[in-house]
């Protein structure tokens, strides 16, 4: 351990602090050297003293003035004995006192909602009301997957209405742009170019398992389902391994795909990363993070108002089977007399399931639906009132899109350099 610890002096540019705690060491370690056989304390010192060596924020590559380490070390002998000779110097200028302040790194969490259709309750409560408590203790960029509605026959003239629709609900759902970036995903580039990439590494059978695939094409007909809807799982993978995501927010019914971005990352991590990425240039190991599914407690899977089985969906043709943020009083209170009845006052007021169960056990269903429009009243409102604000000034809404962009790209452009490197690429 002794020899190594002295290579390591001898390849690094590290700079050591001055001071009698430092030099205490030094002497003991000189110490520990010379000695044919050490005690386990002794061992265990030294061993500290070589993690610290290679951790310590007091190691720093700065070039500066001070006491030269070599000379110490060549004034005990061991040089001369090891014939080695050291880089390093001991900083005289350095303070004393070692830096104590926590370092602090936020986990990194990614999430989107289509802009085709109006966003509805089910988007709201499974993933947007999630996110602005995420906000607040994870880095969050949060985007709107416009490459992903086109998958399937869509409005053209709507597809940019909707979009920044979309986004000014986000922000008045309570998205706030000091703590999340907010962007468009087809203004950063990087994501269609990864999944390009991505679409080489991955095998045709592990598209052809997605269920989601299955249930819309069978839907749709095979004359109106275009290869992005088998590819979609694709670019999903891309949309998340792009920014080196920690968690994900998912539905029950996104796992599957996630667990197909998961594979993905290991397998062009196997394929492309570790040695031979470093022997094209690149820094080694793993290429992408594998990332890890964030399932909301209650909220995931909102269900139709029409179809107890089916969740609620902005593909569902009766306008009927969903709740719409922006859905006035008097259409969202037909709806609830209309629909087949859910725990909605539990997820939208905070109370807990057996809260609601105890308030309204002694309720008719004509009552509990009045409790529940009103629940639903309150809780949008809020939402409707800061929305109408938002959008009466566009360009606000497009300088949030910009400013979101323009960070989401200055992170997703790393991760696409990296993996151009270690596919071989020839970078201009």
């Amino acid at each position: 351990m002794y020899l190594n610890f002295l290579k390591r002096l001898r390849t690094s540019a590290a700079i050591f602090p001055l001071n009698d705690s430092n030099l205490h060491i030094l002497k003991t370690f000189d110490k520990i050297g010379r000695k044919p056989a050490a005690t386990a304390m002794e061992r265990s010192l030294l061993s500290r003293f070589f993690v610290l060596s290679n951790t310590s924020p007091l190691f720093t590559s700065s070039m500066t003035s001070g006491v030269n380490l070599s000379k110490y070390l060549k004034s005990t002998g061991q040089f001369r004995q090891r014939n080695f000779r050291c880089l390093c110097t001991v900083s005289a200028s350095e303070p004393a006192t070692p830096d104590t302040s926590p370092i602090s790194v936020k986990k990194r969490i990614v999430s989107g909602v289509q802009p085709t259709g109006s966003i509805h309750l089910g988007n709201y409560l499974g993933a947007i009301k999630n996110w602005i408590a995420l906000q607040n203790t994870y880095e969050t960029l949060f985007f709107i997957v416009d490459l992903h509605a086109i998958t399937l026959p869509y409005d053209t003239q709507q597809l940019s209405k909707a979009t920044r629709d979309t986004a000014a609900l986000y922000l008045a759902c309570g998205v706030d742009t000091s703590k999340a970036s907010v962007f468009v995903q087809s203004h950063v580039r990087a994501h269609v170019e990864l999944m390009w990439l991505l679409s080489s590494a991955t095998p045709i059978g592990w598209l052809n398992r997605m269920i989601q695939f299955k249930e819309k094409s069978r839907k749709a007909g095979d004359e109106n389902v275009g290869v992005a809807l088998l590819t979609y799982p694709v670019l999903m993978a891309s949309d998340i391994l792009l920014y080196q995501s920690d968690f994900v927010p998912v539905g029950e019914d996104q796992k599957q795909h996630l667990e197909l971005t998961r594979e993905l990352a290991e397998r062009v991590n196997y394929l492309f990363g570790g040695r031979k990425w470093k022997k094209l240039g690149g820094r080694g190991g793993a290429i992408f993070k594998v990332p890890e599914p964030l399932i909301p407690p209650a909220g995931a899977r909102v269900m139709s108002l029409t179809d107890g089985f089916s969740k609620m969906s902005k593909s569902a043709p009766s306008d009927q089977s969903r709740i719409n943020l922006l859905d006035p009083k008097d259409v969202l209170a037909n709806k609830i007399k209309r629909c087949k009845t859910d725990s909605f006052p539990g997820l939208i007021t905070g109370k807990t399931k057996q809260e609601v169960a105890e308030e309204c056990q002694d309720m008719n269903w004509g009552t509990f639906k009045n409790v529940l429009t009103d629940a639903l009243v309150d809780h949008l409102h809020p939402i409707q009132v800061r929305y109408e604000e938002i959008m009466s000034d566009p360009a606000y809404v497009d300088n949030v899109l910009a400013e979101g962009a323009s960070k989401a790209s200055a992170i997703a452009d790393i991760t696409l350099n990296d993996v151009y490197q270690a596919m071989g690429f020839l970078r201009r």
